[in-house]
Formats: structure tokens, sequence, C-alpha cells
């Protein structure tokens, strides 16, 4: 049930039905009709934009479109109000029994009510983490693989078939710097005093890497040229690390479908592959860049370059492939790995990065609007710094890491549960405080605990109940019926419902699962509301002594805000708590 889509097709009725009488044009486009909540409560419960939209096309005022609308909208039972307003708006409000009837909707749904299958099977690959195999996950990656895996779970619960990829950083230098720094440790394991130089990896993560490499060398490596045991310790660390974040993501619930290395497109023609296609295109050409204004890209040189010509797919300037010298930029292998994603046949592709990559938005958007022939889209979201503070002071590095504060660090000390949600407070693209002691407080302004906190409050009330002798069941709690259920407080929690299926639409239409964390705080916020009004006015208590159909009935109000608080903490890889301890 998605009452605000239902509300929507009865406009859209009303408007074929003008159409019918001669009072509006035949050929209308009403694609850009909406239904929504009004920006002011006290205007009513809905509000339509279809006189605004319609009145250019159709020639006419919008108030006389209005008008006339809200006479047809005003018929129909679910209606009690049509109010025209200023130009041309038009508020509604709605029969109190049209929101309570959402109660058995959600009831008999579980917490697959407001699953969409607006993604009608769509395949998306979502791209997250892809963190350098060089350590342990620090906390930006943190929030990354969070946002990621929710905007999964999300996209999966709105009807797209999704895919959870991390690209493993393996084909550059800075693994080479691994393999050194764990030979420096391996060196240490057998005996050798060692100085780690500036662009080597202190972490003493790195310990039981060079122990590992010593059981399976002993003393045969000790003193050799790095040119006998580079290429071997590069693939044994790099195994090492990637079974380390493995470890780290799992701590945190986050598990991928496709791990992709980069090393797999050198020396194998995919990286030619993909700049093959782009010349047959004409989009690959020699020439000279313009030096960029401020400081110099890596990427740039003086000299000829082969060059994308990324600037007819929306780019700033056209992109080096190739280096002078003929060795591949860092570009051309993203190239290859966006390629190999188009031709899996994705419908949308998402990647999630850091803040630090916003130079890299337009031009892997414009390479894959030329690889794809724009028909798959792009949609990059940078992921904005984490700030820690523990005691009104900044978190201190981890001694473990050497150098930053690993994702282990954050879960160590707040748990799965309130990191991940923590995470999804913000939008990604805006920055985030996280304070260590006012996320695991037991208060209001503290997002997880006040949702947990609904969901176990009305656990309890379902346990007193069933002690009672009740049948808490969710079939018998949707058969309760909303006759003894029209208080405001109840009203504005079935409102409150009511906004779920519509808002996962908007949180999946736009690739933001921090829209689920803000509702279910609102949610939870009803709920608490409803249940301290009870305190001073009994008629509001959820168990009314002698009354079972009356309990029944409020019960099955609370239980809906359960039901959807468990799907909705599903969606962000939360548990919902039956008990707060």
């Amino acid at each position: 049930m998605n009452l605000f889509a239902d509300i929507r097709a009865l406009v859209l009725d009303a408007l074929a039905q003008m159409q019918t009488e001669g009072s509006l044009p035949a050929d209308l486009d009403f694609s850009n009709v909406a239904v929504e909540p009004p920006r002011d409560p006290l205007h009513g419960d809905m509000a339509t934009n279809a006189a605004m939209v319609l009145a250019k096309a159709a020639k006419m005022k919008p108030r006389d479109i209005a008008d006339a609308l809200a006479v047809k909208l005003a018929a129909d039972d679910r209606v009690t109000v049509a109010d025209v307003a200023g130009p041309g708006f038009l508020n509604l409000r709605l029969s109190p029994s049209v929101w309570l009837d959402v109660v058995p909707s959600a009831l008999n749904a579980g917490i697959d009510f407001g699953r969409s299958q607006m993604g009608g099977s769509k395949k998306v690959n979502i791209e997250y983490v892809s963190a350098n195999p060089t350590g342990p996950l620090h906390v930006g990656h943190t929030r990354g693989a969070v946002f990621g895996d929710a905007l999964a779970s999300l996209l999966d619960f709105a009807g797209y078939d999704v895919t959870r990829e991390y690209y493993i950083n393996d084909g550059g230098a800075q693994v080479d710097v691994l393999a050194r720094s764990v030979y420096l440790r391996y060196l240490e394991a057998n005996g050798q005093a060692v100085q780690f130089e500036d662009g080597t990896y202190p972490g003493d993560y790195l310990i039981a890497v060079g122990q590992d490499v010593k059981e399976k060398y002993g003393d045969t490596l000790v003193g050799k040229p790095e040119s006998e045991w580079l290429k071997e310790l590069r693939e044994f660390s790099t195994d090492a690390m990637m079974d380390l974040i493995r470890r780290d993501l799992a701590s945190i619930g986050v598990k991928m479908d496709v791990f992709f290395s980069e090393k797999s497109l050198y020396g194998t023609g995919r990286i030619e592959s993909a700049l093959e296609d782009l010349e047959a295109k004409g989009l690959i050409y020699e020439g000279v860049l313009e030096p960029p204004k401020g400081k110099k890209p890596d990427d740039w040189e003086a000299r000829e370059q082969t060059l994308f010509k990324s600037t007819e797919h929306g780019d700033d300037v056209d992109r080096p492939v190739k280096k002078s010298d003929g060795s591949w930029t860092y570009f051309a292998p993203d190239i290859a790995y966006h390629y190999d994603k188009v031709q899996r046949d994705f419908d949308e592709l998402i990647d999630i990065l850091g803040a630090d990559h916003g130079g890299y938005v337009k031009r892997m958007k414009a390479a894959v609007s030329a690889l794809s022939n724009g028909e798959v889209p792009l949609d990059i979201k940078l992921c904005q710094l984490v700030k820690l503070y523990k005691n009104g002071e900044p978190f201190k590095m981890s001694k473990r890491a050497g150098t930053f504060i690993t994702l282990s660090d954050v879960v160590e000390q707040v748990g799965p549960d309130v990191a991940r949600f923590v995470m999804l407070t913000r939008k990604n693209d805006a920055p985030l405080d996280f304070d260590f002691d006012k996320v695991l407080e037991q208060s209001k302004e503290n997002p997880v605990f006040y949702v947990q906190y609904a969901h176990a409050r009305v656990h309890s009330v379902l346990k007193k109940a069933k002690d009672a002798g009740l049948d808490t069941s969710d079939a018998a709690l949707a058969a309760a019926g909303a006759d003894h259920l029209g208080h405001e407080a109840e009203l504005a929690v079935a409102k409150k419902l009511a906004e779920w299926p519509r808002l996962l639409e908007l949180a999946a239409k736009h690739n933001e699962p921090h829209r689920v964390a803000f509702y279910l705080y609102e949610l939870a916020s009803e709920l608490h509301s409803l249940w301290n009004r009870g305190k001073d006015e009994t008629d509001l208590r959820f168990l009314q002594e002698g009354k079972n159909e009356v309990s029944l009935a409020k019960i099955s109000l609370i239980r809906a805000v359960s039901v959807v608080i468990s799907a909705g903490l599903g969606i962000l890889g939360v548990t919902p708590m039956e008990e707060m301890r």
C-alpha cells in the first residue's frame, strides 16, 4: 500500500475525466503531476501541483484547473476537503479511516511493507570501499562501506538487481611499497633491526605478515636483491591484506558479491580493448594539453600524449590515457574497469568514493558515457570526512595502523550497529562528527538508541499483552480494526507510517539511504510521543483493562511501527532490539 501513489492515481483519474468532458485538452503530459506532503502541515494532508504543471500546456489559468479538479476530488469518499490556495495549489485532507487503513496493510505485509518494484529488476553495479590493499580499513572507508552497503540494500528493496563490488587497487606502485614494508617485517622476524623510511608502511599490522613470510621462506630471502623477492611478496602481501580487509568488512556486516582485481587488466589486452573502443568512436588522439591553472595533476605533461576526448561527453578538458613514454596513466585502467562493467550488461553504475576524488567525477562520467553510447548512467557519490571525538577531544590515531584510525577501532569502541546507524545520520556529501561518548548515550540525542528503544518498547507491550492472554499475532492484530483509534496522536503515528513506501522510493530514486535513518528517527519520535501522552491520558494507553478489542486495536498501531522500524533497520544493516539493556 502506497497511499501517496493511490491519491496520485485518484488525481490522474480526475484529470482524465476532465479531458473526457472537454474541460481539459486531450494531449497533456501528466508525468510531472505529483502528490506529496504540503510544506506546511496546517495546509492539509497532501498537496498536488497538477494545476501548476499543466496550465501552460493546457493554455489555461492554474486556478481554473485547480477549481475544477477540486470538485472532482472532493467527490471521493477518501477526501474530506479539497482546498485551492494561491494561484492554483490544491491541498487535500483525507478521512482518518484512510490513514488508519495503513495499519493492517503493514501488519499483513510484514517487513515487506513498502517493498517496491520501481527498479523493474534493472541491473545495478555498486562499487564501494575499493581501498588500496596496503593495510586495514580506516574510518573514512567505514563511512563509504556503510553507505554503499545500505544503498545496495535500499535498491534491492526497491526492486533492483544489485551487485556489490570491490575494486582491488593492486596494480599500482603502492603494492610495491607494501611488499618492501613486509620485507622489512620479514627481516625483523629473522632477528634483524630495521628502519622504516618515509613512504613505507610502519603499522604493527604487518608484523604478523612478516612472520608468515618467515614461516614460508625461512631465511632464504634475507640479504637477497629486491628483484628476487618483490614480485612474490607483492602477491603474498596483497592476499594477506585482502584477508584483513574482508575481516574488517565482515565485522561491520558488509559482504561483497565481486572482488575485481586491477592487476587483471594489465598484460591481458583489456586496457587496449577499452581504448580501441573509444578510438573506433573517434575519441582518441595524439596531442599536447594546455598547462592547467594552479597545481599540475600527476598525469599532465608538456609533451605529446595519447588523449581521450572527454570534453565531447561533458568533461572540462580532455584527459591523458597514455604518457609520452608509452606507460598508462592512472585513468587508463579505470576506463578499462568501467568498460568491463558496461560489457557485463549493467543498466546503471554507481561509484562510491572518498571526498578527495572530486576531480575524478567528470572524467569517469565522460568515459562511461562514451563507452556505453550514453546508455548506461553513472552516479558517483562522494563521502565526506569523518571526525572522531572522545572525552571532548579528537580521537587519537591507532598504534596498530601507525598513521590512522581503523574501522576495527570504531567497531571495538561502539559495536557495528551504532557505527552503521551513525554513519548514515548525515547525507554522504556532508562532513560527519562521530563522538564516541554521545553515540553511546541513552537519550533522544542518540538517534540509534532512540530508534531501537522505540522498537523495544513495542515488544515490551506485546509481551505484557501476551501474558494477559491476548492473541498478539500479526494476523490477529491486523483483524482488530480501527474503530477504537482516531485520537490526533494516534493519527500522527498512522500518517507517519503511511509515508514509508513513498520515502523508500524517493530514497532509492536519489540513491540516498540517509533518508531512511532520518525517517526512522521521526517515526520513533511519534511513537515515543504517543507513549508519553498515555501516561496522562488513560484512553491512549495500549492495554485497556477489560477491553480486549480496544487493546488489540491500539497494539496493532504500535506493532505496525515496529514492523516498519525492523524493515528500515534491516536496510541500514542494524539489529532491531527487542529488549534494551
